[in-house]
């Protein structure tokens, strides 16, 4: 049975059974807890906390989830994906233990024709809680089976919480025996192998305290009501109706391996060590390929650096198979291919997720270049030291700070003949695992107690009226002050209002809030910001200036006209810069986030590379174009569907309702869906000036720009420093930037001459350095502090005319600088010296330790810097003593 029939399956059995189909969550989600969503019952999290009343009673969704803390520990088991799909059933109040057992039961073992899974009950095993009698004797009541399939197990196993204050309860776990060749007998306690959890099902009765782990907390009494949250491993079930091994060779994995097969020339399933690289890059690129499609883009921290983690292990693991080509276009193409069916936005926004993931590949390309170049000077180092053993360290920092996999390191270092010290290189990663995830827990904390605003988020959302007048009337619902309702708030007291309409507008879509006033007979509300709970109930935070507030009060709201004038330049200015850029650079400057106020707007998009001068003023040129053209600013709501067809832009990771609100400016030139206001016409934006345009990340640009009066003021004060520039320089406007252009070209050359200056009379020194050459045996040394500021090459210049002078006699040169508090150092040897196994990289160590510093390089010549300058007479007597040693004069 393929994997997409199975999630058909599954809903349709439970919409048969009355449930309520919703769709997958976006797998980012706004939970504090949560990188990215990693259960079905995520998005229902306000229901079961009561924050919410939930719109039906039951429910059934099949879940997209990303799990990533054992990720190093992919393609190892055969068992785990960090992408999967979790099919649930959930109750709020309407059922509890009796109908879940039944459900699951006989979705599982009802015939394929009936429209099962037509798994055998025989094979079925099935856990519970400890002490939960009842659960035990409803499995036997309604499956029928025995009480020595039916084990019990400790909190650890079975009871189920979100690992923070909140909802929790015992569960109750089905497992399949795939039979004895995978492992012992004797059920799930004796082999997780052999009996494969394929369902779980949580009977949500209780509230937990505080506490840590798995079974260390207070189970505080019973929740308001009993609900149901059970999970259906997707892709486990799939393995077992489709008779293969593991979750990497299901039909919608393996196909992956398969074209992995093609450009590695390697076979699956011949060498354990290139199995688990196959499963990795199959598991990577489905889940990369989801989190692309959510929004998420590679980069340094949070969720970018887990999907470029992802990325990078996929590159990685080709390269070390054997493919010599990029491959990540063909990986990412296979799994749109295969996951479309369930997921059609794959192959609708293909072009995109293409583009993040091949731009992280080609920026990763040039990180194992330029990683290969420094692992080749440090294990230089390590061989001119006579070692064998690349450090730990070192292999660490390759890995940490440059991305240099450690499989790189160790392939090599053996083709260099030397080993890595692997037990120094995992104990520091040990070390940095322990600290995220102590970093982790400490960001970890309890949902946020939103109960109090439960009666409004029932009671429906608040009437947003801002989008046809500033001033509203408009009753008191509720003040709230630190998480409590109050009946009054006095002149000098911050409180929350929530009123029953609002022209005020919430911070949403990159647009922040409105300010304004709230006021009545003898009372004056300042409007500090506007939230949204829950999307749907507006919070005014706002601080009492005259007069008294009182719940039930009838009050004016009104916004600030100069402050949404500047708003809706500045959010109308944004879509007018997306289009623009969209127009100029094509269809894959796709946004990535916005923030836009009065008079300024920033814009980020995906992109890679610097944008050049002549585009940034070609985008430049037609947002302006756009500006005064005057486009009519036509907004209007329909269905999502409609929205899309007719070619609005959506952002990526949001999750819309059925019906959206769709701006569009111009026709064609503009139309995306947007909560938010805008002008009526594009003129009233004003001009747009592009302050600048920077990196954010890989594969993420930010333009920034000034609009209205704001963008005015901008170019008045360049003009105003552009006619300084002209006084000053005597000369008309237009002719600053050549004069600027020819004074700095006599600066360089001005700055060229002086330093050939300085370094002819750096080297015109180098015979009073061979005057000071004194005799240790049959060798010349000469080891002196150089004139301050001398570095670089000129330091090696002069070591180099030095040695020079010397001929054909033996002779070493050390001279160590002081420039800007570094010890820069150059070490050369003549032919002769080095036949008397005097080596100028072995010479580096007798002194190096004495500045701080390290350096290397070959038996001619070496190089390095150190940070003490108060070591430097040390290190030359270091230097006069090793000489010593090597000619047997010490």
């Amino acid at each position: 049975m393929q994997t997409h029939e199975i999630r058909r399956r599954f809903l349709d059995h439970f919409v048969k059974a009355g449930h309520t189909e919703v769709p997958s969550a976006s797998l980012i989600l706004d939970d504090p807890n949560l990188l990215f969503v990693n259960a079905g019952m995520v998005q229902f999290v306000p229901f079961f906390l009561g924050q919410e009343t939930p719109p039906y009673d039951a429910a059934t969704s099949v879940q997209k989830c990303v799990r990533t803390l054992d990720i190093e520990n992919v393609g190892i088991t055969t068992r785990h994906n960090t992408f999967f799909q979790m099919a649930g059933n959930f109750s709020f109040g309407a059922y509890f233990k009796r109908e879940a057992i039944r459900h699951a039961w006989s979705l599982l073992t009802s015939s394929v024709d009936d429209g099962g899974y037509g798994f055998d009950p025989e094979r079925l095993w099935v856990t519970v809680y400890l002490d939960d009698d009842e659960a035990r004797e409803l499995w036997k009541e309604e499956a029928g089976i025995p009480d020595e399939r039916i084990q019990s197990r400790g909190m650890a196993d079975n009871y189920w919480s979100m690992g923070v204050p909140g909802p929790c309860g015992p569960c109750s776990e089905i497992y399949y025996d795939r039979g004895p060749e995978y492992g012992r007998a004797g059920g799930p306690e004796a082999d997780e192998d052999r009996y494969l959890e394929i369902w779980n099902l949580v009977f949500m009765q209780n509230e937990r305290g505080l506490g840590s782990g798995k079974d260390s907390f207070e189970i505080l009494g019973p929740l308001p009501k009993k609900n149901i949250d059970t999970g259906m491993g997707v892709e486990r079930v799939a393995f077992l109706l489709q008779g293969v091994d593991n979750v990497y060779e299901t039909d919608l994995v393996r196909p992956v391996i398969t074209r992995a097969e093609e450009l590695s020339g390697r076979t699956y399933g011949t060498d354990h060590e290139a199995d688990v690289r196959f499963r990795v890059i199959a598991d990577h690129a489905r889940t990369a390929v989801m989190l692309i499609a959510d929004g998420v883009n590679p980069g340094n921290e949070g969720r970018g650096y887990v999907l470029r983690r992802l990325l990078r292990r996929i590159i990685r693991s080709a390269k070390l198979l054997g493919a010599e080509k990029p491959s990540m276009g063909e990986f990412v193409t296979v799994v749109s291919d295969t996951m479309s069916p369930s997921y059609p936005e794959l192959a609708t926004d293909f072009e995109r997720i293409l583009a993040v993931a091949v731009g992280e590949e080609t920026a990763f390309l040039r990180t194992i270049a330029a990683g290969s170049k420094m692992f080749e000077a440090e294990a230089e180092q390590v061989k001119a030291a006579g070692k064998k053993v690349f450090g730990g360290n070192e292999a660490f920092v390759l890995h940490d700070t440059y991305g240099f996999p450690i499989d790189l390191t160790l392939e090599m270092a053996a083709e260099a003949g030397l080993d890595v010290d692997e037990d120094g290189f995992r104990s520091l990663m040990a070390e940095q695992r322990k600290r995220a995830k102590e970093d982790a827990q400490a960001r970890k904390h309890a949902h946020a107690d939103l109960k109090v605003y439960k009666e409004f988020v029932d009671r429906g959302p608040t009437e947003f009226t801002g989008f046809n007048e500033l001033v509203s009337e408009a009753h008191v619902l509720a003040l709230i002050s630190n998480g409590v309702r109050v009946p009054t708030a006095k002149a000098g007291e911050d409180v929350e209002v929530i009123l029953d309409r609002s022209p005020l507008y919430a911070e949403a879509g990159g647009q922040i809030a409105d300010r304004g006033t709230i006021t009545a007979s003898g009372l004056r509300v300042q409007v500090n910001d506007v939230q949204k709970i829950a999307k749907k109930v507006w919070v005014h935070r706002v601080t009492v200036n005259e007069g008294q507030i009182t719940e039930g009060d009838i009050v004016l709201a009104q916004v600030d006209p100069g402050w949404r004038r500047g708003a809706t330049q500045g959010h109308s200015g944004t879509h007018m810069v997306h289009a623009a850029l969209r127009q100029v650079l094509g269809p894959n400057a796709v946004q990535a986030g916005s923030l836009n106020k009065p008079g300024y707007l920033r814009f980020d998009f995906n992109w890679q590379g610097q944008l050049s001068e002549s585009q940034k003023q070609e985008i430049e040129a037609v947002t302006n174009e756009a500006v005064a053209a005057n486009h009519h600013v036509n907004t209007f709501v329909t269905d999502l569907t409609k929205a899309k067809q007719m070619g609005a832009i959506a952002l990526f990771g949001e999750n819309y309702g059925d019906e959206v609100r769709v701006v569009e400016i111009g026709g064609p030139f503009s139309m995306e869906l947007c909560g938010g206001t805008h002008v009526q016409a594009s003129a009233q934006i004003g001009p747009v000036t592009l302050l600048g345009e920077s990196s954010v990340g890989s594969g993420v640009r930010r333009v920034e720009a000034f609009v209205g009066l704001d963008s005015y003021r901008y170019l008045a004060k360049e003009r105003a420093l552009l006619a300084g520039l002209a006084s000053s320089l005597k000369v008309p406007s237009d002719e600053v930037p050549a004069r600027v252009e020819a004074l700095v070209e006599r600066l360089r050359a001005a700055e060229k001459e002086l330093e050939a200056t300085k370094a002819a009379a750096v080297l015109a020194s180098a015979g009073t350095y061979v005057d000071k050459a004194h005799r240790i045996g049959d060798v010349l040394l000469v080891a002196e502090q150089a004139p301050d500021g001398v570095a670089g090459n000129d330091l090696r210049g002069l070591v180099s005319d030095v040695r020079g002078r010397f001929g054909t006699q033996p002779a070493v040169v050390v001279l160590l600088g002081n420039a800007d508090g570094k010890v820069p150092f150059v070490v050369a040897t003549t032919k002769a010296a080095q036949d008397l196994g005097i080596k100028a990289g072995d010479l580096v160590s007798s002194f190096g330790p004495l500045i701080g510093g390290r350096g290397g390089g070959k038996a001619d010549m070496a190089q390095g810097s150190g940070s003490d300058v108060s070591g430097i007479p040390a290190a030359l007597n270091g230097v006069r003593g090793r000489v010593a040693e090597l000619t047997g004069n010490s």
